[in-house]
């Protein structure tokens, strides 16, 4: 990253955080947001655990809501983008298919997918939210990663595990 008295060439995209619940996507998006914002760029961090109180309050987990759920963060990325701002999201999408249609609504520039690949084991033994355990417990169905299905992306443009270096460090990278 330049330092904040050269400030950083921001055009606007959105960095589309992918992987398990537990994975350090959120971690992660914080701090790109924190890096960038020190460059003075303009950006805007949308967390799906956030949405999921507000614009999406009205929807459930079930496939059908979840694949709603990410075509509404997509929708908001996309007007956010053309308004000139770097969005960052971080949003479990456990379908290729859900990441390819928002990838279709921008032009390549402008959607950088990265995966937060974390080994199922770890987000488990991180559990924030203890949702694993209650999956595990059969008090939450269809969990991604339990029982409902996670496709990890074919060809990210960034492939980042948070087991092995600092959300600094993978900020960096990206």
């Amino acid at each position: 990253m330049q330092t904040p008295d050269k400030p950083l060439n921001c055009p606007p995209c959105v960095f589309w955080f992918t992987g398990l619940s537990g994975s350090g996507k959120s971690t992660t998006a914080l701090a790109l947001q924190a890096a960038l914002q020190a460059n003075h760029c303009k950006t805007y961090l949308l967390d799906g655990d956030v949405l999921r109180t507000g614009l999406c309050k009205d929807l459930g987990f079930s496939m059908a809501d979840r694949h709603e759920n990410i075509r509404r963060v997509g929708e908001v990325s996309k007007l956010m983008v053309d308004a000139g701002i770097v969005v960052i999201t971080a949003t479990i999408s456990p379908l290729r298919t859900m990441r390819d249609d928002i990838r279709a609504r921008f032009s390549p520039s402008e959607f950088i997918e990265i995966f937060i690949d974390t080994p199922l084991e770890i987000c488990e033994q991180r559990d924030p939210k203890g949702l694993y355990r209650k999956a595990r417990a059969g008090e939450i169905l269809e969990f991604t990663g339990i029982d409902s299905a996670y496709e990890i992306p074919h060809a990210p443009e960034l492939h980042l595990q948070t087991h092995a270096n600092t959300p600094e460090e993978n900020a960096q990278e990206i």
